[in-house]
This record gives C-alpha cells, sequence and structure tokens, in this order.
C-alpha cells in the first residue's frame, strides 16, 4: 500500500470491484516514510534558513538561523503522522470498501495470495511492491552502516556532516538541504557531471549554485573502500590516494526493486534486473498478474507509481487495453528546481537528425517575475524536431508546477507556435513559455511578410 497500491484500490473500489490489499509494513510506503514527504519537508526548512541568511537581496537586513536539527527532524516526523492518521490511513480505505489485510504476501498461484497464514483468491493481481536502495559494491561500505533514503528520515537530527555517494536527484536535493541547514556536506559522483540525465548545460547551473552555496562536489570518483574510526564518530570514503571524512556516510546510487520472498518466479512470474518484466498494458508473463510502480522497472516516480496502478486496474477490467507508449516528466527540487520533460538535445538530434531540431532558450534574467523574487538565476529550453515540442527542460523556482503544461504540449504533438495562443497571466515564469511561442510565431509571419497588405 505505497504509491501504486493505494491508488489502484481507490481507484478499483469506486468500480464496485472487490478489493483487498496485503501491507506487511506501514500504509503509505517509500513516498510517505523514506521519499517525497520527508524529503520536501526537510528542503522546506532549508529554504526557510536560507531565505533568513539571504535577507538582504530583498531589502531586509539578512541573520544567521538558529538552527536546532532536532526541531527540523521532529516536524518532518509530524507531517508524516498527519498524512498517516489522515490520507494515507489504512481505516479511510477500509471505509471504501477495501480490505486491508495486514503481514507479507506470497503469490501462490497466477489467482492465489497467501497473506499471514490465510490464502485468497482473486481473479486478478497487482504487484506494487516498490523498490529499496541498493548498496554499490565498495568494500566496508555495509560495515560502516552508511545513510540511505531510507535511514535518514529515522533519525532525531541531522549529522554535523556527511559524504554523500551519488550524484542524482535524491542525492542532489538532500545536499543543498543539509548544507543550509549548517551540516558540512561533500558530494562525490562516479561518472563526469551530477544529474546525468538533465540537459547538461542547466545541470551545470545547478551544479554552481550548489558549489556557491558551500557543498563540495568531486565528479568522477572511484569509490573503492570504506572505514570507520576506532571510535566510530569518524567515517572515512577512499578513492585511490584520496579520501573524505565525515561524521555519516549517505549512499544512493541505485534502488533494488522488492521481488524476494514473494514466490513470483515459482508462480511463473519472469523477473529481469530492473524487476518484474511488463507488457505494453503492464502485465507480467501471467496474465492474471499486472505490476506497477517501482517493480516493474521502468519510471521509478510517485507519479508514475500512481498513473501505473491506475492505468493496470483499467487494463484489467475494461475491453480494449491502454498499452501505448506514456511521457512521465519529473522534477529535481533543488533551489531552483530542474524539470524534466521529453528528450534532451542530443537525444533529440539524436532520434530526429540536427536539420530537424532546434532548441529555444530564455534566461530568467528576461523574466520580470524572476526579477521581482530575485530569483533570476534559471533558464527555460524548449526543444522542437520541425517545429513540434519533444522536450523541455526548466530551471526555476516552481519549475515543477511549470512543467505540466510542457509536457502536456508533448504529449499532444504540438507546435511550438501553438502556445503563443495561450494567454498566460503576468508575471509568472511559466509567461517565459508564451514568449518563446511567441519568439516562434513571429518568425514564422515574417517568412509571409509579403501577404502584409501595404496601406495606400
Amino acid at each position: 500500500m505505497g504509491s501504486a497500491g493505494m491508488v489502484a484500490a481507490e481507484f478499483a473500489s469506486t468500480l464496485g470491484i472487490r478489493v483487498a490489499c496485503a501491507e506487511r509494513a506501514r500504509v503509505g510506503g517509500d513516498c510517505l516514510w523514506t521519499g517525497c514527504v520527508p524529503s520536501k519537508a526537510l528542503l522546506a526548512s532549508a529554504r526557510a534558513a536560507h531565505a533568513m541568511r539571504a535577507a538582504d537581496a530583498y531589502g531586509l537586513t539578512g541573520l544567521d538561523p538558529d538552527i536546532d536539527s532536532r526541531r527540523v527532524w521532529a516536524r518532518i516526523h509530524a507531517i508524516q503522522d498527519e498524512i498517516a492518521a489522515t490520507d494515507d490511513n489504512a481505516d479511510r480505505f477500509r471505509a471504501l470498501g477495501v480490505d486491508v489485510l495486514p503481514g507479507d504476501a506470497r503469490l501462490l498461484s497466477p489467482t492465489a495470495v497467501r497473506v499471514g497464514e490465510h490464502a485468497h483468491a482473486a481473479r486478478f493481481v497487482l504487484l506494487a511492491t516498490g523498490s529499496r536502495p541498493a548498496l554499490p559494491p565498495i568494500d566496508g561500505l555495509a560495515a560502516a552502516s552508511p545513510l540511505t533514503s531510507e535511514r535518514i528520515f529515522t533519525l532525531a537530527q541531522a549529522p554535523a556532516s556527511v559524504v554523500m555517494i551519488g550524484g542524482g536527484p535524491v542525492t542532489v536535493e538532500l545536499a543543498q538541504a543539509l548544507a543550509r541547514l549548517g551540516v558540512r556536506t561533500t558530494v562525490l559522483q562516479r561518472g563526469p557531471r551530477v544529474l546525468a540525465r538533465e540537459e547538461p548545460a542547466l545541470a551545470e547551473r545547478l551544479l554552481a549554485r550548489l558549489r556557491a552555496e558551500g557543498i563540495e562536489v568531486v565528479t568522477g570518483v572511484e569509490a573503492d573502500r570504506a572505514s570507520v574510526d576506532a571510535g566510530g564518530a569518524a567515517k572515512t570514503v577512499h578513492a585511490g590516494e584520496r579520501s573524505w571524512t565525515a561524521q555519516e556516510i549517505f549512499v544512493a546510487t541505485g534502488r533494488a526493486p522488492n521481488v524476494e520472498g514473494l514466490g513470483l518466479e515459482q508462480a511463473g512470474v519472469k523477473l529481469g534486473p530492473r524487476g518484474v518484466i511488463v507488457d505494453r498494458a503492464l502485465r507480467s508473463s501471467l496474465k492474471s498478474v499486472y505490476a506497477a510502480g517501482d517493480v516493474a522497472g521502468r519510471h521509478r516516480f510517485t507519479h508514475a507509481a500512481g498513473y501505473e496502478a491506475a492505468r493496470a486496474v483499467r487494463n484489467m477490467f475494461f475491453p480494449g487495453r491502454s498499452g501505448g507508449p506514456y511521457l512521465v516528466p519529473w522534477c529535481t527540487f533543488t533551489d531552483p528546481e530542474l524539470a524534466h520533460a521529453g528528450l534532451t538535445e542530443s537525444e533529440a538530434r539524436a532520434q530526429h537528425g540536427d536539420a530537424a531540431v532546434r532548441v529555444w532558450r530564455q534566461d530568467l534574467a528576461h523574466s520580470d517575475r524572476a526579477r521581482t523574487e530575485s530569483a533570476s538565476d534559471g533558464e527555460l529550453r524548449i526543444v522542437t524536431a520541425k517545429g513540434r515540442i519533444v522536450g523541455a527542460h526548466v530551471l526555476a523556482p516552481s519549475a515543477g508546477e511549470v512543467i505540466g503544461e510542457l509536457a502536456l504540449a508533448i504529449d499532444r504533438r504540438l507546435k511550438l507556435t501553438d502556445l503563443a495562443n495561450v494567454v498566460h497571466v503576468y508575471p509568472t515564469i511559466a509567461l517565459a513559455i508564451q514568449q518563446l511561442a511567441a519568439e516562434a510565431s513571429y518568425e514564422a509571419a515574417r517568412r509571409f511578410g509579403w501577404l502584409v497588405r501595404s496601406r495606400a
């Protein structure tokens, strides 16, 4: 009963379908307990601390906040408890008619599941068991008891210092948050750059911001060993002759699907390195068993899990399968946020050819809203192929709110000029979309200037 399971249960119950959910731990899954909710609560506290320091930018007197991270962590836990008592509460689902079955589940056959000591028969089974952080094969790392996204929010307070292994969204978000709360933070990235899936120029701009805030980011690091001092107060990551020491080591280098102990292979469900192998309809190798979310190994985001869960339920019970491709945008919730939909420039050129691709750019230095917010360090990039929008990338405050319009445009195969006819509110960050669309429209209009009637 994480992001996928809850959506599937609620959707199916509204259709009059008898639904049972097996949950071995807590309702809410990773999103509530180890992912989106605690991390965004932490980011909010960190943003407030940063705003106090940076108040001079708004004509006020800046000051150093008095940070007690125990209070920050207590706030995180209070928010989790509030959600667990309301939206993510087992009783709410029971009121919808869902049977909530506590205990470990195991697939006995294509249509039977054992939960605890009892077997249950069903027409369809949805696997929504998620994933967990995977530790890289670094000597001594497991013995150093590193923090992960699962462990860091079980603490009572932030560590005094941390060395973080991995340069993906989880690390980058938490690194900025911890640094803003006074934690000495170092990020070690194996590859040549952080946020490798993002538009490189925007990732570089964000990296410069992180470094300016005091985060040490080291790329090209092949960590080969971890060690703990005799008293256990300091932990060190080694890479050849180089080393970095802190109170804690944090690791976010990938995730592993939760497929163990479920009886999947014995029942005939085929597995791959990323989890349950599913077809375009999200059906496994057994026609009665579907999978959604992280365990299906496609897009490891909360919003993707929820979408896939609803899609799987539709495919189970409605005629006409929904099996086409679907676009999943995402956002790294740093300050500024970095949002992504569709193809990067290099991906678009590889797929459509150089001649067909054009990138439209607007720096936030030209955004009136960004200027008023003292937040003009950012950029909007829209990638087109023969005029049609195929990619969009936004580095800006609330970029996650802005990207939805562009994701819709990509999904509906709209041209950039189509967005020129959508009136956007002034002053907003999203107005930059209309401004770029207008630029494309003006350019197209100039090609037909000869049609303009001259005045007598």
